[in-house]
């Protein structure tokens, strides 16, 4: 049996403002818990249900996947577009490195004044384990078609050209940040600094860089923007039927120390 719906004439309707909270490393697979696979459908419903007049981002990420940060953000941008919604970006303890590529894509960002953000670069690290090994006597024994296949191997001494292209290959990563956020923030940008370098700031010396746009907290911007009356309904990835009963306590583990050690390169 269906039910009708009646809508009282003349009344007006509460405004709903779609929040969605980005928080933690970004990582494709398991390592990370933001990537495009886990959020694409959650971003889908935040721009789509309830009509809402804004769709907010929390943002609290040290970065991770410039590939997944491009995917998030230009899945948010098009979204925009097609249903001619506003993104305003919230950021809490830090937007830096690809938690900022993603808060770009806001046609606002808001900080709280001690906020940390930037950090526009790109980082390849990893160990050299070639002198362990060979104090331990052990061989390393490898054998490829193509002569690139073992580029950079930890267990093998540096080469000169394999490294220099993999400094390219950082650079174009680099140019495809830099455009991104010249492209989103416009004339905003300070010309008096070098905001290219990796470096970050604290939000309120972000806002006179240009890097984002004003001090404020979601609530209280919301409210003012929408009315007191507005609705805020939060969307986030739902956990898993392994994560709910603990199966997956190991993989929690090794992600919440590779959290904790992105966290702490900027004193959290």
């Amino acid at each position: 049996m269906s039910t009708m719906k009646f809508r009282i004439p003349f009344r007006k309707q509460r405004k709903t403002v779609s929040v969605l909270r980005l928080s933690g490393l970004i990582a494709s697979g398991a390592r990370g818990q933001i990537n495009d696979h886990i959020l694409a459908p959650v971003i889908e419903r935040a721009f789509e249900k309830g009509d809402p007049s804004a769709v907010a981002l929390l943002v609290n990420s040290p970065g991770g996947s410039p590939v997944q940060s491009s995917l998030i953000g230009a899945r948010i941008r098009r979204l925009s577009a097609e249903k001619k919604i506003p993104v305003l970006a919230f950021v809490e303890d830090v937007a830096a490195s690809g938690g900022y590529w993603i808060a770009v894509a806001a046609d606002e960002i808001f900080v709280d004044a001690n906020s940390i953000v930037g950090s526009i670069g790109v980082i390849s690290a990893g160990f050299g384990l070639h002198e362990l090994i060979a104090r331990y006597g052990v061989e390393r024994r490898i054998y490829t078609a193509g002569t690139s296949k073992s580029t950079l191997d930890p267990f093998q001494p540096e080469k000169k050209e394999e490294v220099e292209r993999l400094k390219s290959m950082l650079e174009d990563v680099h140019e495809t940040f830099k455009d991104h956020v010249s492209t989103r923030r416009g004339d905003r940008l300070s010309q008096e600094e070098d905001l290219f370098n990796g470096d970050f700031w604290t939000g309120q010396k972000a806002i006179e860089l240009g890097l984002v746009d004003q001090i404020g907290h979601l609530e209280a911007v919301i409210t003012e923007r929408f009315g007191d009356k507005v609705r805020i309904k939060t969307y986030g990835p739902r956990k898993s039927w392994a994560s709910r009963f603990g199966v997956k306590i190991l993989d929690d583990a090794a992600l919440l120390a590779e959290e904790k050690i992105a966290f702490a390169r900027f004193g959290l």
